[in-house]
């Protein structure tokens, strides 16, 4: 998994940021994405925002086309305009806008009773179906293993049992997760997620 510093993180959310002002403010996607550094490696990431604590829109990609520049500005973009289960971020939201990035590992196969809750996301497959969580998920929802695979069969527009079925494949990730609360606020590593990375025996 991409490793990001910690003079990476602020610089991540402040391009975030500014791809979802750009298109809240102007209806323009935002131009000027930088190229170097860590913004020139590849990996798959989501980008969530929230106004105080109600979601708003979270857009992702689990296999990038671009680097990391373009993938954070055009997730940033798609999660304040076009998640399907909000609507549009509106001009007024922006000054309680909080934004959470979370940069995913390698998808890798994964036995159920080899998941650890908050530790790992899930992919699950059948055929062009595909349907993911983010970790934070089931810490959020206290899911219990078998729910987890549940909701993400479907999110995959599967049964809840499909996972079960051997044509269907399941796969883990883990992801480094860091937020800020506003533009003067400092990057924060979610504590959860940041420590039991490093733990992780399955980390690729």
């Amino acid at each position: 998994m991409l490793s990001l510093s910690d003079t990476d993180l602020p610089s991540v959310l402040h391009l975030a940021r500014r791809a979802v002002t750009e298109v809240v403010s102007r209806g323009q996607v935002w131009a000027d994405i930088p190229a170097a550094g860590v913004f020139s490696r590849t990996c798959g990431a989501f980008v969530s925002l929230y106004v105080g604590s109600r979601l708003r829109g979270c857009i992702g990609v689990v296999d990038p086309p671009e680097p990391l520049g373009h993938t954070i500005v055009s997730c940033a973009s798609g999660a304040a305009m076009r998640d399907p289960r909000f609507p549009a971020l509106r001009p007024e939201e922006l000054p309680r806008l909080h934004i959470e990035i979370s940069i995913l590992s390698t998808p890798f196969p994964i036995r159920p009773q080899e998941i650890q809750l908050g530790v790992h996301g899930l992919l699950i497959c059948q055929g062009t179906r595909r349907g993911l969580l983010l970790p934070q998920v089931a810490l959020k929802h206290r899911l219990t293993v078998e729910q987890f695979l549940a909701e993400t069969s479907r999110k995959a527009q599967l049964a809840p049992d499909a996972w079960r079925l051997p044509e269907t494949h399941v796969f883990a990730f883990t992801c480094d997760v860091f937020s800020s609360a506003s533009p003067a606020d400092s990057a924060a590593r979610s504590p959860v997620f940041s420590a039991t990375l490093k733990e992780n025996p399955a980390e690729p």
